[in-house]
């Protein structure tokens, strides 16, 4: 059994419960919810990143994972990076226009996260090796560190960020 520190499946899911935490503070009107969407925007960005340039190409080329649930995973990315930019651009985090845009984003993210637990993270602690899923670990920790220190959640990375998905089709399924 791999230890949290070498396994992409137990770093990704840490990554996913950090991100519930900050739904709740996000959710809380009394917490400092402009703090808490800036480190949610930096680290859905370069999680969601890290993932499509290291993780998902190789699982994708594995059997029996579905390279279908790797094209969906990418699709709600986009999902997600579009209601994130949505949230961002609305400056008043005590506006009913922020709290309404904030449970489109958690609705976005929280389904995606569920599919990507149940489908994509399943399969690869089935089908891939310890030793492989220690070397992705090692990929994808170092492409989000990448992304994290070049401020990726700011808003106008996210729109690039969205954008270029939009060119490159990841917002169909």
């Amino acid at each position: 059994m791999s230890s949290a520190h070498n396994d992409v499946v137990e770093l990704i899911l840490k990554d996913h419960r950090r991100m519930e935490e900050l739904f709740r503070t996000m959710r809380n009107a009394e917490a400092d919810r402009a703090g808490a969407l800036a480190e949610f925007a930096n680290l859905l960005i370069a999680h969601g990143e890290a993932e499509e340039e290291k993780v998902y190409p190789d699982l994708a080329r594995r059997d029996p994972v579905d390279e279908e649930d790797v094209e969906h995973g990418v699709h709600e990315h986009q999902e997600g990076n579009e209601a994130l930019l949505a949230l961002l651009e609305i400056a008043d985090t005590s506006s009913d226009a922020w709290d309404e845009k904030l449970e489109d984003l958690v609705a976005a993210v929280t389904h995606h996260l569920d599919e990507e637990e149940r489908t994509l993270l399943n399969d690869a602690r089935e089908h891939v090796p310890d030793a492989r899923r220690a070397e992705l670990a090692e990929a994808f920790v170092m492409s989000r560190a990448e992304h994290l220190d070049a401020a990726c959640g700011s808003p106008a990375n996210v729109r690039a960020v969205v954008e270029r998905g939009k060119r490159e089709g990841k917002g169909e399924d």
